[in-house]
């Protein structure tokens, strides 16, 4: 009995030693692809083909980790090499090599791939339609989409995402995104920022206010597409609700109060995120000195300088590009200057910066050796580059240089001139009294004449005395804006130097009867570290003494300076 009962004995060990060690190896293969993705992600990729070599047992997922982690790390050819080596493959490694594909832009190939795989899932077609929303195929990738079995929840958001990309698609984006019979968080997002980017503000806040489970995510796209608007309660009311605020929540509203000309509140909104302990970066940076420069805040800048260094973004690009405007519209046109030399490869908007730097200071004989400069390394200029200089024959006087740079950008460069383009060729022929000439401008324009071009014509019309041009001017731009106070009041000045008191009469009994009120000019002045603002005649401010103890400052020297400068170049 004994006797029998040991080869079954030996029989159960040796099954307990074999299904043991088949754990053990199913074990160190499940760990080792996990430390091949490990090394993928953290881009050491031969780390993990070394792992892959010595293993000396491989299942198909470790194939398809590593065939992922090439193709991930911009590896396409030695992803398809390992692919082609494959033992065996499941659907994971063909949906992999065709994403490699898409992610490279290599389109043609993962078709390739798509019709040869043995099994397909959505997933396989998911990464085409992707990759060909993304390029701005719609009808190609909309072909995909109708030839798959079944289209899922990422098929949809996928093509609803790519319509909303190319123009004019917006329409449709919306009418697939309602027929969706399934969205999850994603597709809400994806149609709310793709309404955003198309400026339809007021149509992504409905899609959001349904949206049946909000996110930061989809808040934050809201107050990207409230700061457009200029919308900036709005848009604090939402960011109040984040619960958790990432560095992107942060940048959007600090960016937009900067651009809609609250630097003040961007600024302290700033310091806030400081507090909090988040890390700023270059966004944040480009935000800062935005709001510097629309305060004209020479200190904050200064102070944000600092902190740029520290943080170590002061070789930055786009932050060194925002600080050399934020010196411009201080006055230092020289920290300008000194920021752009520091600039190892300057991009378009480098050059662009410093040449409108020079230009908002009427220095065009810089503005231009700088687009000279720009031309000689190659750099193309575009639009905004003619712009600028434009500006600066503007501000300089320079009427014959205005009409030979309007030729070198559409004659040699091939750039469609803009309205802003002819405005300035006006505004450079209306400064210099050749009304004629602008009006001439004006007529052959391959567009209809906006209010600000007409506006450089009705201002021209106030210093050179004409009164005629003045009240066709007029009459185009309240045409245009029929509450523009400023040509009211600019073709009432016009009357009054020309002395006919009863048309100045009969205008300001217009604006009264047609409720258009003259905008109040406000100033500021920065006392310490806060900026104040107010009105001319205004005695309310709190610090109205400290007010004016510093513009009496800034007027006795300026008087001081004023004398120096005739002593040294009298007239």
């Amino acid at each position: 009995m004994l006797t029998s009962l040991v080869p079954t004995f030996w029989r159960q060990r040796h099954s307990f030693f074999v299904l043991a060690t088949l754990f053990s190896s199913t074990r160190d293969v499940y760990h080792a692809n996990l430390d091949i993705v490990a090394l993928s992600r953290a881009g050491k990729v031969d780390a993990a083909r070394k792992l892959f070599d010595e293993m000396a047992t491989k299942d198909v997922v470790t194939w398809n980790s590593m065939l992922s982690a090439y193709w991930q790390n911009g590896l396409l050819q030695r992803s398809k090499a390992l692919f082609h080596s494959m033992p065996l493959r499941n659907v994971v490694s063909w949906n992999s090599i065709i994403a490699a594909c898409v992610q490279n832009d290599n389109l043609q190939d993962a078709f390739r791939y798509l019709a040869a795989a043995p099994e397909k899932n959505a997933a396989s077609y998911n990464a085409i339609i992707s990759g060909l929303a993304r390029c701005g195929r719609m009808k190609d990738a909309q072909r995909l989409f109708e030839a798959m079995p079944c289209p899922n929840v990422v098929s949809y958001t996928a093509m609803v995402d790519g319509y909303a990309r190319v123009e004019g698609g917006i329409g449709r984006a919306r009418a697939l995104f309602e027929a969706m019979p399934r969205r999850n968080s994603v597709s809400w997002v994806v149609m709310i920022n793709g309404l955003v980017e198309n400026g339809l503000c007021e149509e992504a806040w409905e899609v959001f206010v349904r949206m049946p489970q909000k996110n930061d995510v989809a808040r934050t796209a809201m107050i990207t597409g409230f700061c457009k608007e200029g919308r900036m309660e709005d848009a604090r009311d939402l960011f109040q609700e984040i619960r958790c605020r990432d560095l992107v929540s942060w940048n959007i509203i600090m960016t937009g109060y900067a651009q809609n000309g609250r630097g003040e509140e961007a600024l302290n909104l700033f310091s806030q995120m400081i507090r909090t302990g988040m890390q700023p970066d270059d966004l944040t940076f480009v935000s800062v000195f935005i709001a510097c420069a629309s305060l004209a805040s020479l200190e904050e800048g200064s102070k944000a300088h600092a902190l740029l260094i520290k943080h170590g973004f002061d070789s930055d690009l786009s932050v060194c590009n925002a600080l050399i405007t934020v010196h411009s519209k201080c006055g230092g046109i020289v920290d300008s200057e000194l920021v752009f030399g520091q600039i190892s490869h300057p991009d378009l908007v480098s050059w662009n910066t410093i040449i409108a730097a020079f230009a908002q200071h009427g220095l065009y004989d810089k503005a231009r050796s700088y687009f000279d400069q720009m031309v000689t390394v190659s750099v193309q200029p575009d639009g905004i580059t003619f712009l600028s200089l434009l500006s600066a024959c503007c501000r300089a006087g320079k009427v014959n240089e205005s009409m030979n740079l309007f030729s070198l950008m559409v004659d040699n460069y091939g750039i469609p001139p803009r309205s802003e383009h002819y405005a300035c060729l006006v505004d450079v022929m209306s400064r210099a009294g050749q009304l004629q000439r602008a009006c001439k401008i004006i007529n052959e324009m391959p567009f209809k004449a906006d209010s600000s071009i007409w506006g450089a014509v009705l201002a021209a019309c106030s210093v050179h005395l004409n009164v005629e041009l003045g009240e066709l001017a007029a009459r185009r731009i309240l045409n245009l804006d029929p509450f523009n106070s400023g040509a009211y009041v600019m073709l009432s000045n016009i009357y009054a130097a020309a002395g006919k008191w009863k048309d100045v009469h009969r205008i300001r009994v217009l604006m009264k009867e047609q409720g258009v009120k003259k905008q109040t000019a406000y100033s500021w002045l920065q006392i310490g570290n806060k900026t104040h603002y107010f009105v001319g005649g205004d005695p309310s401010h709190p610090n109205i003494n400290d007010i004016h103890v510093a513009l009496r400052r800034i007027t006795l020297h300026m008087k001081v300076k004023g004398r120096s400068l005739q002593k040294a170049d009298p007239i």
